[in-house]
């Protein structure tokens, strides 16, 4: 963060807050691709970029807004400057000067790791830190395109880590053929991993840490495996064995369709081809938008114009009491606030 003065001297406007977009932290990882550049029109196209960091206040990654009067202002400059304004009065309360949601873009040019997250008892305990609970939206998939996520059948404690020793963990899983539109919900404690050709929106608690379970014995260009978070793992996974992992749901034109419901955000799905208004006077928090397809106007009460393109994301202020979304094509939105 900066210094005091710095935020002391963020222009007010008459402490009017508008609609935020952001530059996207890009995060060049091995196993990325050339797809979210694509996706996002970045030029020139770079490879091996894994993910986007979309919206952020993890530490040592803090998103900075790209637009307005307030460009290269860092997101926790403006709610450690704004407060309830920005976030809600019960987000703030809960969560200071923490921004408690992490937007992310992941390109999978090849398998991820499986692993786990801790949930905020164990984080906290070991690491001083909220858990992760997350969602994945798939904005598209190659064919034959795949992720695990929980298990398909019963493992005990005892029995799990021999299983990742003798390379039998991932037949314990779920295995997911997926298409565009696919939805999970993934609470702290269950097992998950990306396949290759996967390309996923994931909202997410502000949290990095991941517990690696299995790496299916990769080497690196020095011959060494990658550290393997076995025993740590063991305490944060749910072993129980659900019927089924992915969210079922039916499309609605100009109607938000419900996707997840949670403690740590709910998320609908918005796909407009009219204006359509929401109205957040009973809303006690921020709402982000992320754009999957097409692009629109966001038009606030306060008087307010943004465009949103695909492939970009945007932060709606708490003290907003409305917006209208105006597409100029077909548009398909993400909707995420904390309730």
């Amino acid at each position: 963060m900066s210094d005091n003065n710095t935020i002391k001297n963020l222009p007010l406007n008459n402490g009017t807050l508008y609609p935020f977009k952001f530059e996207p932290i890009l995060k060049s990882i091995i196993w990325g691709g050339s797809d979210i550049c694509r996706f996002k029109n970045i030029s020139p196209i770079q490879e091996g970029i894994g993910e986007s960091w979309e919206i952020s206040g993890v530490r040592g990654n803090i998103s900075c807004i790209s637009n307005g009067h307030l460009a290269g202002t860092l997101l926790d400059e403006l709610l450690d400057r704004y407060k309830e304004k920005l976030v809600g009065k019960k987000v703030y309360h809960k969560f200071g000067n923490t921004f408690p949601l992490l937007i992310k873009f992941i390109d999978a040019r090849d398998d991820l790791s499986i692993q786990v997250h801790p949930d905020d008892t164990l984080a906290k305990k070991r690491h001083n830190s909220f858990g992760k609970t997350e969602m994945w939206y798939v904005i598209h998939a190659a064919p034959g395109a795949y992720l695990y996520c929980g298990f398909k059948e019963n493992i005990t404690p005892e029995e799990y880590p021999e299983t990742v020793k003798n390379n039998t963990f991932t037949d314990k899983l779920m295995k997911y053929e997926v298409k565009a539109g696919d939805v999970f919900y993934l609470p702290a404690g269950r097992v998950h991993a990306i396949g290759s050709g996967c390309f996923i929106a994931e909202i997410q608690q502000t949290s990095d840490i991941t517990y690696r379970i299995y790496d299916y014995n990769r080497k690196d260009a020095s011959g060494n495996s990658r550290e393997l978070h076995t025993e740590l793992a063991k305490e944060a996974i749910d072993f129980k064995v659900y019927d089924s992992y992915k969210t079922e749901y039916e499309n609605q034109v100009n109607q938000p369709v419900e996707l997840v419901t949670s403690p740590y955000f709910t998320t609908h799905l918005l796909e407009v081809n009219a204006p359509m208004e929401q109205d957040y006077n009973d809303l006690d928090s921020f709402v982000i938008y992320i754009c999957m397809a097409g692009h629109c106007t966001v038009k606030d009460e306060k008087g307010n114009n943004e465009v949103l393109r695909k492939g970009e994301s945007m932060l709606i202020p708490a003290d907003t009491k409305s917006i209208t979304i105006i597409p100029d094509e077909f548009t398909q939105l993400l909707q995420t606030c904390v309730k």
